[in-house]
């Protein structure tokens, strides 16, 4: 399928855009009007963009179906304060009733059954349950057009961060399971980043990489490797030593599959590479080479 923009109702690209662009972090915005009442409202166009200064940037988009600006928005202009509270497992549905579309003035804290946190540094309220909160000033507001589904981007300064310390693990960084956030999905799906969810990819900063292409093609056209497994094999600095093969072709395990499938070449590759890639399910990406390279 191909679609251009243009050639499809806005409705139904913005619900592909959502399916395709997931998960989205939650903006739980806070603000308040000219007169000093409450809103808050949930936004998933919303991520952060740099750490000096800290900036966050979310997005309420202009209404698809009636052009319409929403409440967060039109308080912003009035007041250029926000507050951003994260969105955690145990508030997701308190969270989703304070989107329902209450008329001007109403307070969502009220309806919602959510607490306020007084801020320090803006007027707006915390959302007491939230997990992280960041008080913070508008520097800038983007709008990118003037029809529904125009995005008007919200560039936000945090002045101050409030964090629950039971959230740090014995590094002092934040632990996923313990934040338990909630992520956006297109339709009404929503995804829950914790549990089996989590996984680890380190990250390779500055070390060097010898690269995709250098993995041998007897390894790359793999019928048992996926392309993750390649690109843990590509994120080593270094092949292992040839006497660290070496020991490999001496383990009873590798006897035995060469004993058993010497003859076909086939047969002990599948085999060969069938135990490499359950050492880089834990990991084990040295070990998993050392066994590749032993062919």
């Amino acid at each position: 399928m191909k679609i251009k923009p243009g050639d499809i109702p806005t409705a139904k690209l913005h619900a592909l855009l959502l399916g395709s662009v997931a998960p989205r972090p939650i903006a739980f915005a806070s603000t308040i009007d000219r007169e000093g009442r409450p809103n808050l409202s949930p936004f998933s166009f919303f991520n952060c963009f740099g750490s000096k200064p800290p900036i966050l940037v979310f997005s309420p988009a202009r209404r698809v179906r009636n052009n319409t600006l929403k409440h967060t928005l039109e308080n912003i202009y009035q007041n250029w304060e926000v507050v951003i509270n994260v969105v955690s497992y145990e508030m997701v549905q308190q969270m989703n009733l304070a989107s329902v579309e209450f008329p001007q003035g109403v307070d969502e804290f009220v309806k919602s059954g959510f607490g306020k946190a007084p801020a320090d540094t803006v007027r707006p309220f915390r959302v007491k349950e939230s997990p992280v909160q960041f008080e913070c000033r508008v520097r800038q507001v983007l709008e990118t057009g003037s029809e529904g589904g125009a995005a008007n981007l919200i560039m936000c300064e945090v002045l101050t961060m409030h964090l629950d310390d039971r959230l740090l693990n014995e590094q002092g960084f934040i632990d996923p399971n313990r934040i338990d956030l909630v992520a956006r999905m297109g339709n009404d799906y929503y995804a829950r980043a914790s549990g089996d969810a989590v996984f680890e990819v380190p990250k390779p900063n500055l070390k060097p990489a010898l690269g995709y292409d250098a993995i041998p093609e007897a390894v790359r056209s793999s019928e048992v490797l996926s392309g993750n497994d390649l690109g843990m094999l590509g994120n080593v600095e270094h092949w292992p030593a040839p006497e660290e093969i070496a020991l490999i072709r001496q383990k009873d395990w590798w006897l035995e599959l060469q004993h058993r499938y010497g003859e076909d070449r086939h047969a002990l590759t599948y085999h060969l590479h069938s135990r490499a890639k359950e050492l880089l399910k834990n990991q084990q990406v040295e070990e998993a080479w050392k066994i590749l390279l032993s062919l």
